[in-house]
């Protein structure tokens, strides 16, 4: 049976889908065949219905509204992990924070630290190119309101787990609470010894636990931090710092 089609097989479990992610063996396998997942209906009739009302200022794009997968260099020892597609970004354009204001702060400052070849991201073929990076998600469909729910969140978590199985990064950059603990629960179905509770989410957070990789926490790259000054590029610049020195 092909990947793609144990994939739509197992859309219709509810629990535990990690049946089907661990079988595949490559990121490029991975990453081909996440945007055929249906297992959230919700988040499907969400994303498909944003691709038919677009946004004015998008009205001839095709929207990609699929599942989106992560992206970046598959020798990143730098993993970063965001929440979900944008409804107008990610979900438009097929790119993890491509064509959002929350992608143009994030790789401005992954350009600053030599990670991206350009600081804009805009489209899947515009040239730009991650080095020592690897940019991705904890939940694949863009949510309505940006809020996943808690069911969602873990159906979705075994894409995340063996994405971080194949690329083994030295690092990973949690990009807000929901990532942290999406995170973290990641290295509990890899068998690591996560503590109860469990390590708490702070800008500028660090766990490092045996069997697993350094995770760093950062508030997340949204308007609703960056244009209210809750995160500014100094203070992002300085995690993202910390976690490239780390990965050396």
């Amino acid at each position: 049976m092909s990947a793609v089609r144990r994939i739509r097989r197992a859309a219709h479990v509810t629990t535990r889908p990690a049946v089907v992610a661990p079988r595949l063996e490559t990121l490029e396998e991975l990453e081909r065949c996440i945007p055929n997942c249906i297992a959230c209906p919700r988040l499907v009739r969400w994303r498909e219905e944003v691709a038919r009302v677009k946004r004015r200022a998008f009205r001839d794009w095709t929207y990609w509204a699929r599942p989106v997968p992560g992206w970046g260099d598959p020798r990143a020892r730098l993993a970063i992990v965001g929440l979900a597609p944008a409804a107008h970004g990610g979900n438009r354009t097929g790119r993890v924070f491509t064509g959002d204001r929350s992608g143009d702060f994030l790789y401005a400052a992954l350009h600053r630290a030599g990670l991206a070849s350009q600081p804009r991201s805009e489209s899947r073929d515009d040239g730009l190119v991650l080095r020592g990076a690897w940019v991705t998600l904890s939940v694949r469909c863009a949510p309505p309101g940006n809020a996943p729910r808690p069911d969602e969140l873990v159906r979705c978590s075994p894409w995340l787990a063996r994405e971080l199985e194949l690329l083994r990064p030295r690092v990973v950059l949690a990009l807000g609470a929901i990532a942290w603990a999406g995170v973290l629960r990641v290295f509990r179905s890899w068998g690591v010894a996560v503590p109860r509770p469990a390590p708490r989410f702070i800008h500028g957070a660090e766990v490092s636990l045996p069997g697993a990789p350094w995770l760093i926490g950062a508030y997340h790259v949204s308007q609703q931090n960056t244009q209210t000054g809750r995160l500014t590029p100094a203070m992002f610049d300085a995690v993202l710092g910390r976690a490239i020195e780390l990965t050396r």
